[in-house]
């Protein structure tokens, strides 16, 4: 039996009371707002992780815009060709001959009214414009086709991309280290990748097409105007600039809108959500306050309709003042065309010609300009996700060739320190032991004071910081990881609930939720007190376990204790910890387990690892340590600890005074306790 005592500086139980308020809390306003009291609500919430990007298309300048949509394009394109080369290359050659249709389908409009404008009797004009008629539809037929050609290689190569990306940030999340999800910065990022760059990197593929599709068309409308007089292709922008100008305005409002809009819809999810939920449903009833989450409610509403209202008023007027300035600059073309034509370095069919391939342009750049706003900021969030994939890639665990032995004679930690990001105060500080097979070893001490920590290290889902852990002599650092993690079963007391079959809850331990061992899962049932549990469930094994899917049941929080203590036994792993597992339980069903657990061993070469505050239930266990402040102050038998007369038997001495009859005697051991 060891005792590492702590030194007199350590806080003892009455120093770790807050201490009391040094002024008295002032009396309360006697009207509060439900929510923030701005008139801009964004200014009072704080930016979601899944709202970073919005509205970046708003705040970004034309120049910044189009500087950056090259390199869009190109991440986009090596997305598509990793995903599905023969389709990709069908996308873009589909639409650079689709985009020449619909410059030789101009051109052969212009040909068809040089020929209906052509000197001749009216039916002489119509018979030789009938080829000329022919060809347009031809073109125009063409590009139909490519466009829809398009359009089917562009459905064969989006879902692919985002089959690929989805799997693989699933791959690489679901396996990064346990250290790096408890980092509340890493959980934002993977929540906004998964809610964001996936959603996106659906529809960024299409949007890129249709920016091609517009760019292209802009290309080619220019070139048609060249042919027809290269004097014509300065007078383009002076009609089509001030159609795009609108548009870009047009489009910054709708995002600076959105980012508004999106505040307000947060806000109101709130009250949804509590008008909605389950949990909170008695207590709202109870009190009454259905009313009050309504008004609040219908507060926001309010003011949702009037920023779509506002919205839809910007979008109208700026759209009037463009289309305004457009006329202008097109009044001033027009006016440049007519008097070319009047000084005959234009002809009256190619000044036709040269009024549709400006209206065709005006168009084209609208467009241009809508799409390349969404493109630019749904890039973002598309890079964001490759960023925050490539992140993990440097955070997955140890893969290595030497993997842990399918069975361990010792478990031994030297000299073990360990502090969790973003904490100063370390969780453990120079911890060292040995489990031995065939030993039943429980952790005890207060909350925070370092057994979870302790447990985990052990099972391989930390590394320490300072010291090593030894299996059987060998350092768990030159061990592949989730080997390690596979010879190691956990149970914790907030196990979870997945919403499969029970047997695939029990299954789920050893890395299958279709393929059982029929006699071990029975066994394990048995042990944890589950038996009784299934058997009770319609479909017993087959049943879900989850209200989500019809005819699923839904089990008490001891009931999925009894479980997960299965889960636990059925994966027959080496090393069993059992974290608080029985919290949940009643009475009865502890007994069972910790019987079954401390008592009826399944395994003689298995070690047991039991964490509780319940210190009745390790009083058979081989060996106690008590921890406090992250060290090992004790450790021992229960008969050794209570001997020692320390912190252990304390402990002990005051849960059993709880269970003392309250008739005893003044200055009894209870009383003394308590005093």
């Amino acid at each position: 039996m060891s005792r590492k005592t702590a030194s007199d500086d350590t806080p003892g139980p009455r120093k770790r009371v807050p201490a009391p308020r040094r002024e008295p809390l002032a009396l309360p306003p006697a009207t509060v707002p439900a929510g923030p009291a701005s008139d801009d609500i964004t200014e009072e919430l704080e930016e979601a992780y899944w709202s970073v990007y919005d509205g970046a298309a708003a705040k970004a300048t034309v120049g910044q815009l189009l500087a950056r949509l090259p390199r869009i394009v190109r991440q986009i394109g090596q997305l598509a060709w990793q995903a599905d080369r023969p389709a990709t290359v069908a996308v873009v050659v589909l639409q650079l001959v689709s985009a020449a249709m619909s410059a030789f389908g101009l051109a052969a409009s212009v040909a068809v009214l040089h020929q209906l404008f052509a000197q001749g009797p009216t039916p002489d004009k119509v018979r030789s414009a009938v080829p000329q008629i022919l060809l347009v539809v031809a073109f125009l037929s063409a590009r139909a086709l490519l466009e829809a050609g398009v359009a089917v290689a562009q459905a064969r190569v989006t879902p692919k991309i985002r089959t690929a990306l989805e799997s693989d940030f699933l791959q690489l999340t679901a396996h990064v280290r346990l250290e790096v999800v408890d980092d509340s910065d890493w959980h934002d990022d993977a929540y906004r990748a998964n809610d964001r760059g996936l959603f996106y990197a659906r529809q960024i593929v299409g949007q890129v097409v249709a920016m091609a599709s517009a760019f292209l068309g802009l290309i080619g409308t220019a070139g048609v105007l060249t042919v027809l007089h290269p004097l014509l292709l300065p007078l383009l922008p002076l009609s089509v600039l001030p159609v795009g100008a609108a548009a870009v305005r047009t489009a910054r409002a709708r995002f600076h809108s959105f980012k508004r809009w999106n505040a307000l819809q947060r806000r109101v999810r709130v009250f949804s959500w509590l008008l909605l939920d389950r949990d909170s449903a008695a207590e709202l009833r109870a009190d009454t306050a259905q009313r009050a989450l309504l008004d609040e409610h219908h507060r926001l509403t309010t003011r949702i309709a009037e920023e779509d209202t506002r919205l839809g008023v910007s979008a109208a007027l700026l759209t009037l003042a463009g289309r305004g300035l457009g006329g202008v600059g097109a009044g001033i073309t027009y006016t440049a065309l007519g008097a070319m034509m009047i000084a005959g370095w234009l002809p009256l069919a190619a000044g036709a010609g040269a009024v549709i391939a400006i209206q065709v342009s005006q168009t084209s750049l609208t467009r241009f300009v809508d799409v390349a706003h969404l493109v630019y900021e749904h890039a973002m969030w598309v890079t964001d996700l490759l960023d925050f994939q490539e992140r993990c890639r440097t955070l997955q665990p140890r893969r290595c060739k030497r993997t842990a032995p399918e069975s361990v004679k010792t478990v031994s930690l030297r000299n073990v320190s360990y502090t969790y990001p973003e904490k100063e105060t370390p969780a453990l500080k120079d911890i060292s032991m040995t489990l031995r097979a065939g030993e039943t070893v429980a952790f005890v001490g207060l909350n925070g004071s370092g057994k979870s920590t302790c447990s985990r290290l052990i099972a391989g889902l930390y590394d320490p910081q300072e010291g090593v852990v030894l299996w059987d002599g060998v350092d768990a650092a030159d061990l592949d990881t989730e080997s390690l993690q596979r010879r190691v079963a956990t149970v914790l007391q907030d196990p979870v609930h997945f919403p499969f079959s029970a047997l695939a809850n029990l299954t789920v331990s050893r890395g299958t939720l279709t393929e059982a061992d029929p006699q071990r899962a029975l066994d394990a049932a048995r042990a944890s007190g589950a038996e009784e549990v299934i058997a009770e469930l319609p479909g017993t094994w087959q049943a879900l376990l989850s209200k989500r899917f019809r005819g699923g049941q839904e089990l008490s929080a001891g009931q999925w204790a009894k479980v997960a203590v299965a889960r636990g036994l059925y994966k027959n792993a080496p090393v069993l910890l059992l974290d608080e597992p029985t919290a949940s339980m009643d009475p009865r069903a502890e007994h069972d387990v910790y019987r079954a657990v401390l008592r009826d061993k399944l395994r003689d070469d298995q070690i047991t690892v039991l964490i509780s505050h319940r210190l009745a239930s390790v009083v058979e266990c081989d060996r106690i340590y008590v921890f406090d402040d992250g060290q090992i102050t004790e450790s021992g038998s229960h008969q050794e600890l209570m001997a020692l007369g320390g912190d252990y038997a304390q402990m002990f001495t005051l849960q059993a005074a709880g269970y003392q009859s309250a008739s005893a005697a003044p200055g009894s051991e209870a009383g003394a306790v308590h005093e």
